[in-house]
């Protein structure tokens, strides 16, 4: 791992009015080889994600939303482990394959299944397998039911869930990924839910790796061709419909690095998995990380409005760092984002902000950031001070703004 970088951030804000505010440039690193190219792929959807540091390494279209066909089944699960992790749902349990599930994801749907028996109890440790391994949409389908009672109610759940992890291009409307033309999500969204599952359920994760599941008398293998590949994957699944074409997310490790790929809508089979092992073999080979700011280095500030002081230092949750080209010339740029002046009072560990590195036009990092120190309300003359500059500032404003509009309506 490269040393850390001995910056000192050069904070001015850009305006003093309410609203996005942001620091200027923060540091810029240079050096003096050219970076190795991105690879040549076809999928018309994917995005590459380091996930200690959650820089995005590559991405196309990320933000497009497309049909997640079986990867909505990552929703499903990241229900089903919270309802296991939090001893909601227990592994044991055993539940009872209805007629729906049976009919619409199992044996008789012709897609894909587990083979699960009409009327049979399966246990929840055995469902969770038959949704990941063999991708079955029976169980998925039974999972759902078993835990909000019908398909439909589990759906709420999952975007109940995906509102909560911040998935805000994701609309899920059933557990199993059969088609629906509401049910749509992106390439980014989905690299944060891999990212979260890893994260929160290491030993649940530990599903995906497993190379096959038996039920009924049946083996199917795993269906995530990265697993069969010399790349450290040991994760995720495919999914396909006609609507969305073939999609995947995977994992890998390679010398204590993870990266997490999404490939969208990509016309074959082959090319789904080629274009995987190309970005992730390219974002192993290309990349090295940096250290930003330690764990408790003040990132900036963030301007405070009637407090005792006029701003509060901000921190990461721990140590932030990004990954850079390996012998690359590459512009590194960082803002401060945040809705502000911000009220006094603030405690300390409030989410007041965010910090944004850019990697030339790329947006290649957003992690929160937090007041290192509580800052009480100050005496009334200062509140007063302050709300007199907003007041001024804020007409200001609405006079700039009146007179950008005229230029535009007179141009």
């Amino acid at each position: 791992m490269a040393p850390a970088l001995k910056m000192r951030p050069r904070i001015g804000f850009l305006t003093p009015l309410r609203g996005l505010l942001m620091c200027g440039l923060l540091f810029a690193l240079f050096s003096p080889a050219i970076a190795q190219q991105a690879p040549t792929i076809a999928s018309p959807q994917a995005i590459l994600v380091d996930f200690d540091s959650g820089t995005v390494l590559y991405e196309r279209a990320a933000d497009t939303q497309n049909y997640p066909a079986s990867l909505a089944k990552l929703m499903t699960m990241a229900v089903v482990f919270r309802e296991v992790a939090e001893g909601r749902l227990s592994p044991d349990k055993e539940i009872k394959v209805s007629e729906y599930a049976w009919r619409r994801g199992g044996a008789p749907s012709g897609g894909a299944t587990m083979f699960a028996a009409l009327n049979s109890s399966i246990k929840v440790s055995d469902l969770m397998r038959g949704a990941i391994i063999p991708s079955g949409n029976d169980a998925a389908i039974i999972l759902a039911e078993g835990i909000a009672g019908n398909e439909l109610a589990f759906s709420v759940r999952m975007n109940e869930e995906a509102k909560r992890l911040g998935l805000t291009s994701s609309s899920f409307h059933n557990a199993n990924g059969l088609s629906d033309p509401d049910q749509k999500t992106t390439a980014r969204d989905l690299a944060r839910l891999a990212a979260h599952i890893i994260r929160e359920y290491p030993d649940l994760y530990r599903i995906y790796s497993e190379p096959d599941f038996t039920w009924s008398k049946i083996r199917q293998n795993n269906r995530n061709p990265l697993l069969g590949m010399s790349l450290g994957a040991d994760g995720f699944m495919t999914g396909y419909l006609k609507e969305s074409g073939f999609n995947l997310v995977g994992s890998a490790t390679q010398d204590g690095q993870r990266l997490i790929v999404v490939i969208m809508g990509a016309k074959t089979e082959k090319e789904r998995a080629e274009d995987a092992r190309k970005l992730l073999e390219w974002g192993f080979r290309s990349f090295e990380s940096r250290l930003l700011f330690g764990q408790g280095d003040s990132v900036g500030e963030a301007t405070l409005y009637g407090g005792v002081q006029g701003a509060v230092p901000l921190v990461g949750s721990g140590a932030i760092k990004v990954l850079v080209p390996r012998n690359g010339d590459e512009r590194i740029a960082a803002r401060i984002r945040y809705e502000g002046p911000i009220p006094a009072p603030v405690e300390k560990g409030a989410q007041i902000a965010r910090l944004e590195v850019s990697r030339g036009d790329q947006i290649a990092l957003e992690v929160p950031l937090y007041a290192a120190d509580s800052v009480e309300a100050g005496p009334l003359w200062r509140r007063a001070l302050d709300g007199a500059y907003e007041l001024v500032v804020g007409l200001l404003r609405q006079g700039y703004e009146e007179v950008m509009r005229k230029v535009k309506l007179t141009s």
